[in-house]
């Protein structure tokens, strides 16, 4: 059997400044993959960069937007397993390898993904009550008969979503076609999840903090707080799980860790 393949789909929106920091980190990595931008909003700036890292630079026709971005750079892959990297974000050097060597000892991997720090004007930040709160939950799915079950995912994804979505790579050999709900403004990722998880197969999960998630005002995720829109899909996602008294009392819970985002 063939070594299985990664890709890294930059996902990559106007012109963010931290973007040849991410492509860094990904030429860094100790196990070679599939590099390349895609965008919906092409321009002089993000041509250049493609051409200095000579990364091919994917163009869509689509109209701009988290679900339809995260959609087109998907489409682009050719290898096994994608990770839709996040163009603010770091990831450390042994990302690709932990994880790939995750996903080759999975029986049936439906996605892999990994512990992650926070990057806070340059500094990285291990320990806070949101990390501490999802290495609990995630915690559940260290055993490998955890991660292939599914009544197991679903009780840790009823009370919040614990993955780092950076961190993700998709198991594209399987899922050659995943699309992710363009109509969601933030928790299409949370909605990806929950519906894999009704598959069989395992969700993949390695220990070790391997991305440093970038915290800063521009973020898709500051926006969709300061926009409200985040709180209305945290009341969707627990209406799946639970009735909606309980489904409020959660999602209103579930806010708090939104201080941790400014």
């Amino acid at each position: 059997m063939e070594p299985l393949t990664h890709a890294f789909a930059v996902c990559a929106y106007k012109e963010s400044e931290f973007l040849p920091e991410c492509l860094d980190s990904l030429l860094a990595q100790t196990m070679k993959s599939e590099i390349y931008i895609a965008t919906s909003t092409p321009s002089t700036y993000l041509s250049e960069i493609a051409e200095r890292y000579a990364v091919p630079l994917y163009v869509g026709s689509h109209q701009s937007g988290i679900g339809r971005d995260w959609n087109y750079a998907y489409s682009q892959a050719k290898a096994d397993f994608v990770t839709i990297a996040h163009q603010d974000d770091i990831y450390l050097p042994t990302y690709t390898a932990r994880v790939m060597a995750g996903v080759e000892a999975a029986q049936d991997p439906i996605l892999a993904y990994t512990d992650y720090a926070e990057l806070r004007e340059g500094v990285e930040v291990t320990d806070n009550t949101l990390l501490t709160v999802k290495r609990l939950m995630n915690t559940a799915l260290i055993p490998e008969a955890a991660q292939r079950s599914r009544f197991i995912r679903s009780r840790v994804f009823s009370l919040g979503s614990p993955i780092s979505t950076p961190s993700v790579a998709y198991n594209r050999s399987r899922y050659p076609d995943l699309t992710f709900d363009d109509q969601m403004g933030t928790n299409l990722d949370w909605d990806m999840w929950q519906k894999l998880s009704q598959d069989q197969g395992q969700f993949v999960y390695v220990p070790y903090i391997l991305v440093q998630h970038r915290i800063h005002d521009e973020s898709g995720t500051s926006a969709g707080i300061e926009g409200g829109f985040r709180q209305s899909e945290d009341l969707e996602m627990f209406r799946r799980y639970w009735p909606e008294p309980i489904a409020k009392v959660l999602a209103k819970q579930y806010a708090r860790s939104y201080a941790s985002n400014s």
